[in-house]
C-alpha cells in the first residue's frame, strides 16, 4: 500500500551520479566507509522523510509516494527533478584577489565562498578565477538505491524519529515522555552549548506539534548539576624519631 502525503517514514539510501558512478551520499555508515566522503563526526542513520512535502529532492519525493514498507529499488532522477539544469549565467570570472587569504591555496575543484555564495573553482589563470555557482550535480541524472524501512505511526515513534533528526547524539541520549497533551524532552548535556540550539528547539517543537496534533505543550528540560569541589587534602607532618647520640667509649 502506497504512502499518503505527510506519512512519516524511515528510508536508507545511497545516491550516485549515473554517468560516472560517483557515490556522493549515503545513510549507511559501512557504505560511506567505502568512499572518500566518510566523516566520523556524522551520525549515519535512516533518513526521516515526510512523504510528498519536499523534505528531499522532487524526484526522490515522487518515487517515495509510490513505495511501501519493505521496498528495495533503484530510482533514476533526471536533472529537472533532481539538482536542476546547468545555468551558464551562474558561471562567473572574478579577480583572484577577491578570495583574500585563500587566493594562494585554492585549486581547481575546490569549493569556495564569495559574497555568501558557495561555488566550485573551474579555472585559475592570469590573476583570475572562474567560479561555477551551479549545484555540483546540476544537469546530471542521479540514481538512488533505496530501502524503505518503516512508517512511523505511534506518537512515541514519531517523537523519537523527529528528535533523532535534529539531535546529533547517540540514540540512548534521546529521552522524552508524553503525558496526556504534554511532551517533556530531556535535552542531552552535550547539546547545552551547541551552536544553533535555539533553532534546533524551534524545529523540534514545530514538527512535533505538526505530527502529534493532540499535543498542546512541549517542555525542554535542561538539568545542571552543581560542580563538586574536591576538599583540600590535609598535609600531615611526619613524626620523626628523636635522634639518639651514641657516645664513643674511651679506650682503657
Amino acid at each position: 500500500m502506497a504512502f499518503s502525503k505527510g506519512s512519516l517514514i524511515l528510508v536508507d539510501y545511497t545516491s550516485k551520479v549515473k554517468d560516472t558512478g560517483e557515490v556522493f551520499e549515503t545513510t549507511i555508515e559501512e557504505e560511506a566507509k567505502k568512499h572518500s566522503f566518510y566523516d566520523p563526526s556524522v551520525k549515519y542513520q535512516p533518513k526521516l522523510v515526510s512523504v510528498g512535502e519536499s523534505w528531499v529532492i522532487k524526484g526522490f519525493d515522487e518515487a517515495l509516494e509510490k513505495t511501501s514498507v519493505g521496498d528495495k529499488k533503484t530510482i533514476e532522477i533526471t536533472s529537472d527533478k533532481g539538482f536542476g539544469e546547468r545555468d551558464t549565467g551562474k558561471v562567473r570570472m572574478i579577480p583572484l584577489r577577491k578570495l583574500g587569504e585563500d587566493a594562494e591555496k585554492v585549486s581547481i575543484g575546490d569549493t569556495v565562498e564569495v559574497g555568501n555564495k558557495k561555488g566550485i573553482v573551474r579555472f585559475i589563470g592570469s590573476g583570475r578565477v572562474q567560479i561555477d555557482y551551479n549545484h555540483r550535480f546540476a544537469g546530471k541524472t542521479v540514481l538512488y538505491d533505496i530501502n524503505v524501512l518503516k512508517e512511523l505511526k505511534t506518537d512515541d515513534e514519531k517523537t523519537s524519529g523527529i528528535l533523532k533528526r535534529y539531535l546529533p547524539v547517540k540514540d540512548d541520549k534521546i529521552l522524552f515522555k508524553k503525558t496526556g497533551k504534554t511532551l517533556d524532552i530531556t535535552m542531552p548535556e552535550e547539546m547545552f552549548r551547541a551552536d544553533g540550539l535555539y533553532a534546533i528547539k524551534h524545529f523540534v517543537q514545530t514538527d512535533v506539534f505538526k505530527f502529534l496534533p493532540t499535543l498542546e505543550k512541549v517542555n525542554f528540560i535542561e538539568t545542571y548539576a552543581k560542580q563538586q569541589t574536591k576538599p583540600q587534602e590535609k598535609t600531615t607532618k611526619k613524626k620523626t624519631e628523636p635522634k639518639t647520640k651514641t657516645k664513643k667509649a674511651k679506650a682503657p
